[in-house]
């Protein structure tokens, strides 16, 4: 059995050779409940499902691409990950879409205690930020989608995305402002 060296555990494993099976099983363990709550805050817990494999499928394709020196392992499957989700875009703001015609239509109803009237508010504000989610732009929204739902931090996004951090904190910016204008439009009190 090979012996391990420093780069084959932490955040820079080491996927090349003959340790890489291991090294990519102890990713998954330590990462792919993390990946499978934001894909599914993202999308849906069926894709998100179906993400969470295929991500560890591509990162076993492109073990040999992976360059610790470049990003942590965190960010590069936040990347695969986030790659993917993107492929689903449409079906994102689709539901998020639907999400705001269902709330609309939630608030309707006469709430008959105040636990369903906190259900009716929180629906409405569903609603909000559904909206104002799906009309940031793409690139905008999963920049605040892996701070917010993820929890990477702006130097994790920028290794994700491949772009900088300068970018990241630009897109960040600009979402909180839109999202923040379109929930005080909806909602000026």
């Amino acid at each position: 059995m090979a012996s391990m060296t420093p780069r084959d555990t932490g955040d820079r494993p080491d996927l090349s050779g003959s340790g890489a099976g291991p090294a990519l099983t102890r990713l998954y363990d330590a990462h792919a409940r993390e990946l499978h709550r934001y894909l599914a805050r993202r999308l849906d817990t069926a894709t998100a499902d179906d993400l969470v494999a295929e991500t560890f499928l591509i990162a076993w394709e492109r073990r040999a691409d992976y360059r610790p020196a470049r990003a942590g392992v965190r960010a590069w499957l936040y990347g695969i990950a986030t790659n993917l989700a993107r492929r689903h875009a449409r079906d994102e703001v689709r539901g998020l879409r639907a999400m705001t015609r269902s709330g609309s239509q939630a608030e309707q109803g006469d709430p008959l205690d105040t636990a369903a009237a906190a259900r009716v508010d929180a629906a409405a504000q569903a609603t909000r930020l559904g909206a104002a989610l799906a009309d940031l732009r793409p690139v905008d929204r999963d920049v605040l989608l892996l701070v917010a739902w993820a929890g990477l931090t702006p130097k994790e996004v920028a290794d994700a995305l491949t772009v900088n951090q300068a970018t990241v904190r630009t897109r960040l910016h600009r979402a909180r402002t839109a999202l923040r204008g379109h929930l005080t439009k909806e909602n000026p009190a």
